[in-house]
């Protein structure tokens, strides 16, 4: 669907749901409706805040939240809800969401949860099966230091052999202090992926006020994306 965009990423931690956040504030500050879908949210207690939560605080409260489940303990979707003795969520049922969402906002964006390939269900479904029912592209979030090209590499070849389009990459968490494989990485990583590297979020931006979040927003991701971030400055001022 046109409409709506995948990010997953190519490990946990690496900063999915602060990309997701650059995204939806950028898109909102274009006068578009947005809504986030976390589908499987695990590691929160019920009442605690989520992802899709976070998400909506950092880019503002006109962006939708919604998850369809929800698991206490901090596994694999699959695993914690066979643990917590609670329905698993299908492909088919993240599908049928993200449409709904999508008629009724200009832009619907999918956070997965921990890599593309990460189990949802017993029968083995996944976030890429989500997204190749959806027709929707996929922006691969990585990490920037050492080990993150052939991870990159991985998730990018499960995306060609499923026929799923790959926005790009973005670096989910760029260091203060950017060590030589980091610095290297920038170059290296659209080779790795074979698509645009689309962005670097600065460590820590998660924890900017949602006013200042918004506003450095721009700077984090490039124009494909809604901001005005470009790769061949960010990659010759870090030195690579």
């Amino acid at each position: 669907m046109s409409n709506v965009i995948v990010i997953t990423g190519t490990g946990t931690e690496i900063g999915k749901t602060v990309v997701t956040a650059a995204l939806a504030a950028l898109a909102s500050a274009g006068g578009r409706s947005v809504a986030v879908l976390k589908p499987a949210q695990t590691g929160v207690a019920p009442g605690e805040t989520g992802d899709a939560d976070e998400v909506v605080r950092l880019a503002g409260e006109a962006v939708t939240g919604a998850e369809l489940a929800r698991y206490p303990e901090p596994l694999a979707p699959d695993t914690a809800a066979r643990r917590a003795g609670l329905a698993p969520v299908r492909p088919e049922e993240v599908a049928e969401a993200a449409r709904k969402l999508a008629e009724e906002h200009d832009l619907v964006l999918v956070e997965g949860a921990g890599g593309l390939l990460v189990r949802f269900d017993e029968e083995g479904g996944t976030l890429a099966d989500a997204a190749r029912l959806l027709g929707a592209p996929v922006l691969v979030v990585v990490p920037a230091g050492l080990g993150t090209l052939n991870s990159t590499t991985l998730t990018a070849e499960a995306l060609r052999a499923r026929g799923i389009q790959q926005l790009g990459v973005v670096v989910g968490s760029w260091p203060d202090a950017p060590d030589l494989a980091a610095r290297c990485n920038l170059t290296d990583l659209p080779k790795a992926a074979g698509a645009p590297l689309l962005g670097a979020v600065p460590a820590g931006a998660g924890a900017l006020a949602p006013e200042a979040f918004r506003a450095a927003a721009p700077g984090w991701l490039a124009p494909a994306l809604g901001g005005s971030w470009d790769a061949v400055e960010f990659t010759a001022a870090a030195g690579a």
